[in-house]
C-alpha cells in the first residue's frame, strides 16, 4: 500500500468512525431514555480513614446532645472521660476550612485535601456562612497576618506556637492530641504546647489584671456535659495559622457534650468579643478517644511503643509517653526552617 492510498484508507475510516458515533449514541439513549448527563471529572480524594496516621479523619461526624451521664464516674462523681483525646478533622492550619491547606502556603505539600464540598466543614457554625463576623479592622489585621506568614517581615507574623507559647482556646483542641486527667475539684487538660485546669469548686474567676494564654476557666458538670466559662483572655493567641484572633475582652462559654460510651465529645463554644466581632459566634470540633488499640503516633495519641529488651514475652504492648515538649520549631513553619518537599 503506497503512501497515498493509505492516507485515503484512513481517512475514510476516521469518516466512518464519525458517521457512525451517532448512530451507536443514538442507539445507547434508545436503550437508557433516562440516564443523567455524565459530570464533569472531579479531582481523586484519597478517602479519609478513622485511626489513621493523618489529622484529617473524617469529612462529617456525628451528633451528640446535652443529657443524662450513664458511663463510668470517677471517686468523687465526675463522669469518668480521663484520657488520651484528639479531634478528627484536621490541625490549626485553617480555622474556617479545617482540610483546605495553609492559606498562601508555596509549599506543595500542605494543600487542600479535595474539592471544598468534599471537605470537613467550617469549624464556625454559626453564622451559616461558616466566617467569622470581625468588624472591618480586625478582618484586616487578619487577612495582613495571611499575606506574611510566609513572610514573616515582623514579629506579630509568627505564629506564637512556632515561638512554642501555649495554643490558646479553642486552638489548643486541634493542634495535637491532649490527655485529659480529672482530680476532685478540678479538670486537668494536657497539651503538649502547656497545660490548663479547669477549675469545678465555684471558685470566682481570677481579678481582670491577670491575664492568661489559655484564660482561665471555672466549669461544672451538667449530665454529660463540662460547661466551662473561660475569660482572662491575654489577647495573643490565635485560632490557626489563618490568623483569627480574640482580644483580652473576650469571654468564652464552652460545651463538652461526651457520648455515654466515652469515646467522643463534641466542643461547642460561643466567642463573644464586641471589641472584635460585630456578634457573639459558635465554634463546633468533634472529638475522640485514642487507646492502646489504636496505632500510636505524634499527632493523636502522643505514645509511641517502647523498646522492651527483658526476656519474658509481653502479651500487652508498652507505651512510653512522648515527653510534651514543644515541636513546632521542627517544621518549616512560618520560615523558621527549612523544609524538603514530598516526593
Amino acid at each position: 500500500m503506497n503512501t497515498s492510498r493509505s492516507a485515503l484508507v484512513s481517512g475514510l475510516a476516521i469518516s466512518v468512525m464519525l458517521t457512525a458515533a451517532p448512530s451507536l449514541y443514538a442507539a445507547d439513549e434508545t436503550k437508557k431514555p433516562d440516564a443523567p448527563a455524565a459530570k464533569p471529572a472531579q479531582p481523586a480524594t484519597k478517602p479519609l480513614k478513622l485511626g489513621g496516621p493523618g489529622i484529617e479523619q473524617e469529612r462529617s461526624f456525628p451528633k451528640i446532645v446535652s443529657g443524662k451521664w450513664t458511663g463510668p464516674k470517677t471517686a468523687d462523681g465526675q463522669p469518668d472521660v480521663q484520657g488520651h483525646w484528639s479531634n478528627t478533622i484536621a490541625n490549626h492550619n485553617n480555622f474556617t476550612d479545617p482540610q483546605g491547606g495553609i492559606l498562601n502556603d508555596p509549599n506543595p505539600n500542605r494543600v487542600a485535601k479535595g474539592p471544598r464540598e468534599e471537605r470537613a466543614p467550617s469549624r464556625v457554625s454559626d453564622p451559616a456562612d461558616g466566617q467569622v463576623p470581625f468588624q472591618p479592622w480586625a478582618l484586616d489585621k487578619v487577612k495582613d497576618f495571611q499575606a506574611h506568614f510566609h513572610d514573616p517581615v515582623k514579629p506579630e507574623y509568627i505564629e506564637p506556637l512556632a515561638r512554642c507559647a501555649p495554643g490558646g482556646i479553642p486552638k489548643s483542641l486541634f493542634w495535637h492530641g491532649y490527655e485529659i486527667s480529672q482530680y476532685p475539684g478540678y479538670v486537668l487538660f494536657q497539651f503538649n504546647s502547656g497545660t490548663r485546669i479547669i477549675h469545678l469548686d465555684g471558685k470566682p474567676h481570677l481579678p481582670d489584671n491577670i491575664k492568661l494564654w489559655n484564660g482561665d476557666s471555672r466549669g461544672h458538670w451538667e449530665g454529660n456535659t463540662l460547661v466551662v466559662d473561660v475569660t482572662n483572655q491575654n489577647g495573643k493567641a490565635l485560632f490557626g495559622r489563618s490568623g483569627e484572633f480574640i482580644s483580652e475582652n473576650g469571654h468564652i462559654q464552652e460545651r463538652y457534650i461526651f457520648s455515654n460510651d466515652g469515646d467522643r465529645y463534641t466542643y461547642e463554644a460561643v466567642l463573644s468579643d464586641p471589641t472584635v466581632y460585630t456578634r457573639p459566634f459558635t465554634v463546633t470540633v468533634p472529638a475522640r478517644k485514642w487507646t492502646a488499640k489504636d496505632q500510636p503516633n505524634g499527632w493523636h495519641f502522643e505514645v509511641e511503643p517502647a523498646n522492651y529488651t527483658g526476656k519474658v514475652a509481653l502479651k500487652e504492648p508498652i507505651l512510653d509517653q512522648y515527653e510534651r515538649v514543644c515541636a513546632e520549631n521542627n517544621g518549616g513553619f512560618g520560615l523558621v526552617a527549612a523544609e524538603e518537599p514530598k516526593k
